[in-house]
């Protein structure tokens, strides 16, 4: 059984909880006012990525071009998860430039500007309720 295969109903399950969690309050801030939930995947990323790392480990992966994240999983084939991919047009190119520390994602000075570890907490708490 392939590691994919052994975490999918959990990661499926995590998704949905993400999706009903996600508002305006764990938005990025520089791009909260276009936050609607027909896209509200917008400005999700960094919070997001955070929270598949706590249940399934893996690396941050990040996209300079697009200020996007999403995760890599800690199995032998390295996949790909981009819970927000959906923010984005289906044309937008997504180019993995780095892998972040968490710690960087949450305390470095852009993290502390875009206060990202408050809203990381706000949504992990959201989450956890309808998990």
């Amino acid at each position: 059984m392939s590691y994919l295969s052994e975490t999918l109903p959990k990661l499926v399950r995590l998704d949905l909880a993400l999706k009903r969690s996600w508002n305006k309050k764990t938005c990025y801030p520089p791009i909260k006012k276009q936050w609607t939930k027909e896209n509200p995947a917008l400005g999700q990323c960094a919070v997001t990525a955070l929270i598949v790392q706590d249940f399934f480990g893996g690396e941050i992966l990040f996209c300079k071009h697009q200020n996007h994240f999403w995760n890599q999983m800690p199995d032998s084939d390295k996949t790909h998860i981009d819970l927000t991919r959906s923010q984005f047009p289906l044309s937008a190119v997504i180019c993995l430039d780095s892998t972040v520390v968490r710690q960087d994602l949450l305390y470095s000075e852009e993290a502390l500007k875009a206060k990202t570890l408050t809203r990381y907490l706000k949504l992990r708490k959201r989450v956890m309720l309808v998990f």
